[in-house]
């Protein structure tokens, strides 16, 4: 086989779009992710109080499965953002600093936060960041 070919299956492969591929991909494993959090934390409670408390471990457990499988998950880091999540908890799901975790996702996830840059975050995102940024 002729591995420098410009014809041929490997060519396709090579040249092939995968864009949309690698979305779906990701969008399934980020699901994956919420099932497996979901079916390793006690059973979802009936309370309101205890639910919202339920609701936000569940994000972090799946963070860290999203973390630790090497997925992109900046969309969990804004979703725990968007329910309140301090950096020092981010940081600790993913094994590193607060300022780390900061570091990693923190220009990002207030791109997608505050994306006409308003410094309006719209939501509940935790205010932990003054002694973050420059």
């Amino acid at each position: 086989m002729n591995e420098h070919s410009s014809t041929g299956p490997l060519a396709a492969a090579l040249a092939t779009p995968v864009d949309d591929a690698v979305r779906a991909a990701s969008s399934a494993a980020a699901s994956e992710a919420f099932v497996q959090a979901q079916s390793l934390l006690a059973p979802r409670p009936e309370s309101e109080t205890e639910l919202d408390q339920w609701n936000v471990a569940v994000q972090v457990l799946a963070f860290r499965i999203e973390h630790a499988t090497g997925v992109d998950a900046l969309g969990s880091v804004v979703g725990l953002r968007r329910w309140g999540v301090t950096w020092e908890s981010i940081g600790r799901a993913a094994g590193m600093s607060r300022q780390a975790a900061h570091t990693r996702w923190g220009a990002q996830s207030r791109a997608v936060l505050d994306r006409y840059g308003t410094g309006e975050l719209g939501g509940p995102v935790a205010a932990d960041e003054a002694d973050l940024t420059g």
